[in-house]
């Protein structure tokens, strides 16, 4: 990123001008150019600099975001640790991301609770290819855009992805920390997102069901509920074994995904009443891929 910060002045009191400086999207000469046209007509600075064609909106609510710590990453200066598959990063508000704090606002009415011990959600799904990742992922940065402490755990320890969309080495993760292969420095804290940090799966073990049943797991989910306001789980599809139930039933909640016209009906019934039966609390589930209109899909 090619965000500066002054040290010695608090973010929330810059300038939006400062910001954009900082940023390198404008010059400090057409940072006065603005100031002049924004006295003279009485205007906000960034409607003087739209109006002059030196600054988009998606600019304006760039900077706002920045002065209020609003963290998110700009389309045209890709992040070198976080994939644009992580589409709450670079376009926060866009419609699929509002759907996604739309959710996230259901979530905390739900089941999120810290004083209750409620901390921990896993994201659960019937097969392979329903973006359970991609909603995982995507959830947390609005999690952590809020303010919240926000851990991500890759818990799919037989086809992890979490350590590509975050552009992670994949040498250390949940499956070493099981294993007492390694400590705490497998999690790994993604600096452009400030409150994010992600613990990637490791490397693929021979006995994933056998390493989340060990007590080591417990012992560590103990830890980061402690450490973080929210810590969400992306688990391996029912398709490929039983993993996501004992990690759902550590959890205590599930949100559940599917996609259109891949997902059955059937199996996605029978895996919420599996869950329900062992005790996870269904809090919610998310649709991929809703039809707009016949031929038209969005995610």
């Amino acid at each position: 990123m090619s965000v500066a910060t002054i040290p010695t002045l608090p973010r929330a009191n810059r300038t939006i001008g400062a910001i954009l400086v900082d940023a390198g999207l404008i010059t400090p000469e057409a940072a006065e150019q603005i100031l002049r046209l924004q006295r003279q007509n009485n205007l906000r600075f960034g409607e003087a600099a739209i109006r002059l064609g030196l600054l988009t909106e998606a600019d304006v609510q760039f900077a706002l975001a920045r002065q209020f710590d609003y963290a998110y990453l700009r389309l045209n200066e890709p992040s070198k640790s976080v994939s644009e598959e992580v589409v709450a990063a670079y376009q926060p508000f866009s419609p699929s991301v509002d759907r996604l704090r739309a959710v996230r606002s259901q979530l905390m009415l739900r089941w999120f609770d810290k004083h209750e011990g409620r901390q921990m959600l896993s994201i659960v799904g019937t097969a392979r290819g329903e973006g359970r990742s991609y909603v995982a992922a995507n959830l947390a940065v609005v999690f952590a855009q809020l303010g919240e402490r926000t851990l991500l755990v890759d818990g799919d320890l037989r086809a992890p992805r979490l350590h590509q969309m975050f552009t992670l080495e994949n040498k250390a993760g949940l499956s070493t920390m099981l294993a007492h292969r390694s400590r705490e420095e497998a999690i790994v804290r993604i600096t452009d997102l400030v409150g994010l940090s992600v613990l990637p799966a490791g490397p693929v073990p021979p006995n994933p069901l056998e390493l989340l049943n060990r007590p080591s797991f417990d012992e560590l989910l103990a830890h980061v509920r402690a450490s973080y306001d929210v810590v969400i789980i992306d688990t391996p599809s029912l398709s490929s074994g039983e993993d996501a139930v004992p990690i759902a039933m550590r959890t205590g909640a599930a949100l559940a995904v599917a996609r259109t016209v891949q997902t059955r009906v059937h199996a996605f019934a029978d895996m919420v009443a599996g869950l329900s039966a062992a005790g996870v609390a269904v809090v919610g589930s998310v649709l991929n891929d809703v039809p707009k209109q016949p031929g038209k899909a969005a995610r």
